[in-house]
């Protein structure tokens, strides 16, 4: 199983970022997918997450109405549209699936800034 996060970078209070996980090594049309994020300091949380078909999506309330999340079976891959980004959205974020056992990317690091 291999997660590979990208799109991360700097922005602007207000900006957008689209972060991107490839996922490979596994039936990924099969599983729920997770964002997670951890600011420096902090606990890692729980950002949002999409149901096998993409039908169903749930988002930490911090988030809602800012971020969505999405995937592409047929590339195997998940998204996470940020927009509205805020300077308390500046954190590593991380893709995330359990098959049997966790698995997690390496982080893409996000930084909100003036």
């Amino acid at each position: 199983v291999q997660l590979v996060e990208s799109g991360g970078g700097s922005v602007q209070p207000g900006g957008s970022l689209r972060l991107s996980c490839a996922a490979s090594g596994f039936t990924f049309s099969g599983y729920y997918m997770r964002w997670y994020r951890q600011a420096p300091g902090k606990a890692r949380e729980l950002v949002a997450s999409i149901s096998y078909r993409g039908d169903s999506t749930n988002y930490a309330d911090a988030v809602k109405g800012r971020f969505t999340i999405s995937r592409d079976n047929a590339k195997n891959t998940v998204y996470l549209l940020m927009n509205g980004l805020k300077p308390e959205d500046t954190a590593v974020y991380y893709c995330y699936v359990q098959i049997r056992r966790e698995y997690w990317g390496q982080g893409t690091q996000v930084t909100v800034s003036s």
